[in-house]
């Protein structure tokens, strides 16, 4: 089983995929390909530059790029972060078992997430924050379009209340997918 995990900011992925990788699976993440890149680079691996370097590949080897450089690190039993382009949903679909996974919350209360964890760029402002993420759906292909990935989820977690409550979410997802494989 691959989960790919697909989201807004701060909508709680990191949260899900850290249950997931304590509960047996691989953690990868299509933004460690890009933290390469711009390690190799000499760059520190900021919002900014994470999105510019990701939408260069995509424009210079095809947008579904950062997923294929991953998929030969799967092992069968694997989460997937960071996917941000239907591209590379398309290119994980080639794996068996592969199910999209779009987590999601409301604004506001991802903006009080993001304020709180205190990375750089997610400040300072909910219009900053709101601008910030229309950037990010783009219409263009070799960008990121997370609003037409998330359309592309096989399931949707809506993570609006406690830790707790968001585990028990992903358990009963798990138990759903388990049922239905075949």
């Amino acid at each position: 089983m691959v989960i790919g995990i697909t989201g807004p900011n701060a909508a709680g992925k990191g949260e899900v995929a850290a249950y997931l990788v304590a509960r047996g699976f691989a953690y990868h993440s299509l933004s460690d390909v890009l933290r390469e890149e711009l390690d190799k680079q000499g760059l520190p691996p900021t919002r900014e530059n994470l999105i510019a370097r990701g939408n260069a590949l995509r424009a210079e080897q095809g947008a579904g790029v950062l997923a294929e450089r991953i998929t030969p690190r799967l092992t069968g039993r694997d989460v997937v972060d960071s996917i941000r382009n239907p591209a590379e949903v398309e290119v994980l679909r080639r794996r068996p078992g592969f199910v999209l996974l779009g987590v999601d919350a409301p604004m506001e209360e991802r903006f009080r997430r993001a304020v709180a964890r205190g990375r750089p760029g997610d400040g300072p402002g909910l219009e900053e924050f709101r601008a910030r993420e229309a950037r990010e759906n783009s219409p263009d292909r070799t960008r990121q379009q997370l609003a037409r990935t998330f359309a592309m989820a096989d399931r949707t977690l809506r993570n609006d209340a406690t830790l707790e409550v968001l585990h028990s979410r992903v358990e009963a997802l798990l138990a759903e997918i388990a049922q239905s494989s075949p």
